[in-house]
Parts: structure tokens; C-alpha cells; sequence
């Protein structure tokens, strides 16, 4: 199932890592989830499962959609490649904020206590943080639709959620870790971003070859 991929499980897990070092969401996470874990102390984890329901919920409308157009799956992967294509350059122009009208999109956080509360806050925090995590998660469900397999896009976004929840877990539960000292080292994070701009680029050429040549 992954060898025809340009993305395996494991790239995609470095990928949900990725996610959580962008500057918009990594300087946000001490805070939000130091009051989740001064209420309870399984509050961050139920955060970190409703993102989790959130990512993998898109990975099977992404398998559902590739898989109503399983008869044109010539022209889908072509489509891939050019969406991963402009997703890499994305990554690599400043202002370049493709997945902006996400953010207009009204989602309200819940303030609500205990653990149902968290869950639902994570969802939430899912679909808000869309325009950071955009360009990384975009290339992995357009790679889940050119599958259009429900199992398949089900496990490769579990892994990228993984990938996600390990890091901000870590924030979570170490009471040494600020939004100060996180906002100190984003600023390395242009050079991920352009790292991975060029890995998404290079995947997107690659596809092309394949699929057109």
C-alpha cells in the first residue's frame, strides 16, 4: 500500500511533527494547555485526542472523495502532483497564505470544564489551526485521496497525529517549558518550513514523472 508513495508512515510522522514547530501554533500551546492541565490532569490528552479526531476524520473524507473518482485516477494523481507541487512553493514564498479562509471559518473554544470540555476544545483547535498545519497536512490528504482507501487514509492520519501529539504532549506535562522559550526558537523554523518546501517540491516533481512520463 505505501510503496508506490512518495510519503511512507514515517515521513508522515516527521510531517505531524513538523506541524506543531510552525510559529503560529507552537509559541499557542503552553498556554492553552497549562489551564487544561492545572483542571485535570488528563484534560491535555483529551486535547490531543479531539485534534486527533479532527485530522483523521479529514483523511477519510479525503480516502471518500479519491475513491468516487477512482475512474479518473490518472487525472487525480496528476492533480496531486501539482497541488503538492504549489503546496512545496507555498512553503517557500513569504505570505503565500493559501489556506487563510480557513481561519474566517467561525469555530467557537469552548471554556468548558473537565474532560468532554478538552475534547471538544481539540476538534475545535483542528480546524482553527488549518491555515499553520495547511500546507504539510494538505500534502498528506492529497496524498490519501490519490489512495481513495477509507483504511488506508485512517492509518496514515493516526500516524500524522501521532506524530503531532507526541511534542505537544511533551509542552504539556513539562512545567519548564513557556511560551517565551518557544517563541526563542520558531524563528528556526523558517528554515523547516523551507526544508520541507523542497522535500514537497521534489515529491510533486517526482510524481510528475511518474505519472506523466
Amino acid at each position: 500500500m505505501f510503496e508506490h508513495l512518495p510519503f511512507g508512515p514515517f515521513t508522515v510522522f516527521v510531517a505531524g511533527i513538523l506541524s506543531v514547530i510552525s510559529p503560529c501554533i507552537l509559541p499557542l500551546i503552553p498556554p492553552i494547555l497549562a489551564y487544561s492541565a492545572d483542571s485535570s490532569k488528563y484534560r491535555p490528552v483529551a486535547i490531543v485526542i479531539g485534534l486527533s479526531i479532527s485530522f483523521i476524520a479529514m483523511g477519510i473524507l479525503s480516502s471518500a472523495f479519491g475513491s468516487l473518482l477512482a475512474g479518473y485516477i490518472d487525472y487525480l494523481r496528476i492533480a496531486a502532483s501539482l497541488i503538492i507541487l504549489v503546496l512545496g512553493i507555498s512553503l517557500l514564498v513569504e505570505n503565500l497564505h493559501l489556506f487563510s479562509i480557513f481561519s474566517r471559518i467561525p469555530c467557537s473554544i469552548t471554556e468548558k470544564e473537565g474532560v468532554s470540555g478538552a475534547l471538544i476544545l481539540g476538534i475545535s483547535l483542528g480546524i482553527l489551526w488549518i491555515p499553520c498545519t495547511g500546507p504539510v497536512l494538505g500534502a498528506v490528504l492529497t496524498m490519501v485521496a490519490v489512495e481513495g482507501n477509507i483504511i488506508y487514509g485512517t492509518t496514515i492520519l493516526a500516524v500524522y497525529s501521532l506524530g503531532f501529539a507526541i511534542p505537544v504532549l511533551v509542552i504539556a506535562y513539562s512545567a519548564n517549558i513557556t511560551s517565551a522559550k518557544l517563541g526563542k526558537v520558531t524563528h528556526l523554523t523558517r528554515h523547516l518550513k523551507m526544508a520541507a518546501g523542497l522535500i514537497l517540491i521534489a515529491a510533486g516533481l517526482w510524481m510528475m514523472s511518474v505519472y506523466l512520463f
